[in-house]
């Protein structure tokens, strides 16, 4: 039995035997319409031609569910025996391989079998595909990390040196020269309480160095100036020289040290106290050697008055003791002053004692930013810049903070002097004096032994401990005594000898003599000078008690003979 072509759907009427019409007669429903996923639309049209049509009672086929067609036998249904629930049957049934709708499509586990398959002939195992991924994320990671640490460089940088320009970090790649002075380069050092702005005095440098550099000969010392030394400060009048800084920044400071000291600064840095802290922190802790004349070591009672709150700046033995950042910062400022807290020990000299730990505590973080376990770690590395970025800010450029790293890393500690101004001559001998300045209040002041704004001897003494030549470093006092009856032949050696760094008096000898001689009071201390005048003036080494006992603070006395004297000059008196 064929399917119509056309189906009407309009409800047919029918009439009752009076001729009027009766109520509509249900309309013939569709053709099969089969919409579950499982059945194909390529059913042939001939199987759905031969199915007889179902009875209008019967429900119609739904989207989701056939099961509501009962089986009805005798009748073409889509129930049990009808060719067409056979067919539905059967392909829902079926794989998915072996419908025809699926027939181009796969599931995602055959997808992935295929790809391990495929991967698994070229030769790649799941580890190394696991090691493989592992290996990205690491690069990810780091250079993440170096672009997080790159930019923090570049901040620190910034601050240093005040140069916010990206491109300036190109010039670490370009070491320069450096100012200098015949191979040494001075950088002054001055450091204050920046860190602590609640602190009385923050702004003044209460600590001040010079970091002189000796290119040539990889050798460095420090030395370090009293903030109580009282200067001339221009525009100012008399002050304490550290209240320099805040009366003109570091240019008016540099200008009074290069006035007072006959020092000639190349460069300058201004360090705030927290430094100490935070470079300690970055490299892990310390260790210096307190080395008290008290057999207690050291006491400063005073209150840390960066946390407002207990303890001590400094309690340690005589001996190596293990420093943290914050024990440095409080040592850097201990000094052992009077305070209702307790009685303080080890700092006789007060200020001297605070730079000279200073001084040492420079020193070992020198040693430990060194160590391989420092250089190789990155993040150690990091600290050191943001302490450095933190805390410092200098007129140097960057190419030549590298240049000058460079010289500083060739600088054995052993070649490392320090000194302080109050102490250049070495022993017993002092270059200051105390002295009580005539302001509103009187201020206890420090001055040259020499007085009031007379710094001669104290340039002459670090023009000897500056110079690169042996004998001037030595610089002996020398008495030269003249032997013979030239006037004046003394006087004419004191000149070359001054400029040798040389103390020289001048005298005559208690009796004439033919030759050159020389007296040793330096008991050998000295064997550059005691060279240099042996050669220079072909003196005989002698000894004699009576002028030994004569100059006892002589460390060579030098007698000129008549072998010396001008074969044209006449004869007369000294």
């Amino acid at each position: 039995m064929a399917l119509e072509k056309k189906d009407s759907f309009t409800p047919k009427r029918s009439t009752n035997i009076d001729g009027f019409f009766s109520k509509p007669v249900p309309a013939r429903p569709r053709q099969p319409v089969f919409h579950s996923p499982s059945v194909s639309p390529q059913l042939r049209r001939s199987e759905l031609t031969d199915m007889p049509r179902r009875n209008a009672a019967q429900p119609v086929l739904g989207a989701a569910d056939d099961s509501v067609l009962p089986p009805v036998p005798g009748q073409g249904s889509f129930g049990a025996g009808s060719l067409a629930g056979e067919e539905l049957r059967r392909r829902r049934r079926a794989p998915a391989e072996e419908q025809p709708e699926q027939a181009g499509k796969k599931s995602w586990r055959q997808r992935r079998k295929e790809r391990r398959t495929r991967k698994k002939e070229r030769g790649i195992s799941p580890r190394r595909r696991i090691v493989k991924r592992i290996g990205i994320g690491l690069s990810v990671m780091v250079l993440l990390a170096a672009g997080v640490l790159g930019f923090r460089f570049y901040r620190d940088i910034a601050k240093i040196t005040g140069n916010k320009n990206p491109l300036a970090l190109l010039q670490v790649f370009n070491p320069v020269p450096l100012k200098n002075q015949d191979g040494r380069v001075n950088i002054l050092l001055a450091a204050n309480s920046a860190d602590d702005p609640g602190h009385d005095g923050a702004n003044l440098t209460d600590s001040i160095m010079v970091l002189s550099v000796d290119t040539k000969k990889n050798t460095a010392l420090i030395l370090s100036v009293p903030r109580d030394l009282w200067v001339n400060i221009p525009g100012v009048g008399h002050s304490k020289i550290n209240a320099a800084y805040p009366n003109g920044g570091m240019d008016k400071l540099q200008g009074v040290i290069q006035d007072n000291l006959g020092l000639t600064i190349d460069y300058q840095a201004l360090v705030n106290y927290g430094a100490f802290r935070d470079l300690v922190d970055a490299v892990g802790g310390i260790t210096i050697t307190i080395n008290s004349t008290d057999p207690r070591g050291i006491y400063d009672p005073n209150i840390d008055y960066t946390t407002r709150k207990c303890c001590a700046l400094a309690k340690y033995p005589n001996g190596p003791v293990t420093l943290s950042g914050k024990q440095a910062l409080n040592l850097a400022r201990a000094r052992g002053d009077p305070n209702p807290y307790g009685i303080p020990y080890g700092f006789p000299d007060s200020d001297f004692d605070r730079t000279e730990h200073q001084r040492q505590m420079l020193m070992a973080i020198k040693d430990k930013s060194s160590q391989a376990s420092v250089i190789a770690n990155p993040l150690k590395i990091s600290a050191l810049v943001d302490a450095v970025g933190n805390n410092v800010k200098t007129n140097l450029r960057l190419d030549e903070i590298e240049t000058l790293y460079t010289y500083m890393k060739k600088v054995n500690d052993n070649n490392v002097a320090s000194y302080n101004v109050n102490t250049l001559k070495g022993g017993n001998t002092t270059m200051l004096q105390n002295f009580t300045a005539p302001t509103n209040p009187p201020q206890s002041v420090l001055i040259p032994a020499a007085g009031i704004d007379d710094f001669s001897d104290i340039q002459a003494q670090i023009t000897k401990i500056l110079s690169s030549d042996p004998v001037s470093r030595e610089g002996a006092t020398v008495v030269i005594l003249n032997g013979t009856e030239v006037s004046g032949l003394a006087s004419q050696q004191e000149n070359a000898l001054i400029a040798k760094g040389m103390s020289v008096t001048i005298g005559d000898a208690p009796a004439a003599q033919a030759t050159n001689t020389l007296i040793d009071n330096s008991a050998g201390k000295m064997p550059n000078s005691l060279t240099y005048l042996e050669k220079k003036y072909s003196a005989s080494l002698v000894t004699n008690t009576h002028l030994t006992a004569t100059y006892p603070n002589a460390d060579f006395i030098l007698i000129i003979g008549q072998s010396s004297v001008p074969k044209t000059t006449t004869t007369g008196g000294q």
